[in-house]
């Protein structure tokens, strides 16, 4: 008998550091998901920087219709982008789903900022789950456009969630950043 239970606490410890790996990444002991919709590739990079720094899921939101170039020109009245942001009601279709919502405590969701706020498909992920009783942390990408009533809007569309203020982020903003920043969320 003792050589049996030695022999299944020598192979526990062995399998330990492997079984752990993700829990010590998430500093919170919470399930995280990062959601995050990117037009040109900058919020995706920090959002995958985000879910590695925090041990959290990642998912982007995909439109069902990808956008041209065309359709992200701010500059023409008539491309797509500045037709669904001038229309509160506009919701563009996703392409996929999250797989059982209801696992996460915490959802990250990334977007560029347009128009001073989060794009329409945002809007759509909002309305799309329920998030009660989640903590919301929306962050975005720009240059130099602030972050805006993106925190109030998607409050407005998850009344039963606690969505947070967010936070900007530049492109080449490091893993360490998005760490300390997401620990003062939780």
């Amino acid at each position: 008998m003792k050589k049996l239970l030695s022999a299944f606490l020598t192979v526990l410890t062995f399998l330990t550091p492997f079984q752990t790996k993700a829990e010590e990444t998430n500093m919170s002991g919470k399930k995280m998901l990062v959601a995050y919709f990117s037009a040109s590739g900058v919020t995706a990079g920090v959002a995958n920087r985000l879910s590695e720094a925090v041990g959290a899921d990642l998912f982007e939101i995909k439109p069902a219709q990808v956008y041209t170039d065309a359709d992200l020109d701010w500059t023409d009245k008539q491309s797509r982008s500045t037709v669904e942001m001038n229309d509160r009601n506009s919701r563009p279709a996703i392409a996929s789903k999250v797989e059982n919502i209801a696992q996460y405590d915490v959802v990250f969701v990334g977007f560029p900022i347009w128009w001073y706020r989060e794009p329409s498909i945002i809007d759509t992920f909002m309305e799309a789950y329920d998030f009660s009783g989640k903590t919301v942390v929306p962050f975005a990408t720009s240059g130099v456009s602030p972050i805006g009533e993106s925190g109030k809007n998607m409050q407005a569309l998850a009344p039963k969630a606690k969505v947070l203020e967010g936070k900007r982020f530049p492109a080449g903003v490091s893993a360490e950043d998005l760490k300390k920043w997401a620990a003062e969320q939780l």
